[in-house]
């Protein structure tokens, strides 16, 4: 993950023309911040909430997945936020998350579904397909 994050710093920094076309198409990936967000979603962007907590067994599992979701071209609009369950309890609380290993998938402002504790590859990529309807 601080790899994919230092390839979105890299295109921010260089300009998209200044790298592969596969990693301009990439999703992009954050941590959490609420001005982020809601500008994600008043541009209606498909959109992945991953609560997630570095101990977590569970999120650790998820993360291949994630990641595979991330790199694929079809998931280029797509916008990752993740939220550290430990460090950020009040936008986990808003959220209405009770534990990690949440996923949360919006299309602009309406929630699309959620999971917790799922590290099934299939009904991940279906919850997180829900946030491009």
């Amino acid at each position: 993950m601080i790899v994919r994050r230092h390839i979105v710093a890299a295109v921010a920094v260089l300009g998209l023309s200044a790298l592969s076309p596969a990693l301009a198409r990439a999703a992009t990936e954050s941590a959490f911040t609420q001005p982020a967000f809601e500008a994600a979603q008043k541009a209606g962007r498909p959109i992945l909430v991953d609560i997630w907590a570095s101990w977590c067994p569970t999120c650790k599992a998820q993360a291949p997945t994630l990641s595979s979701i991330a790199a694929d071209p079809a998931s280029h609009d797509l916008v990752v936020f993740k939220v550290d369950f430990d460090a950020q309890k009040e936008v986990v609380r808003k959220f209405g998350a009770q534990m990690q290993s949440t996923l949360i998938v919006f299309n602009g402002a309406t929630e699309k579904g959620r999971s917790t504790g799922d590290t099934d590859p299939a009904s991940i990529k279906a919850l997180v397909a829900k946030a491009g309807k």
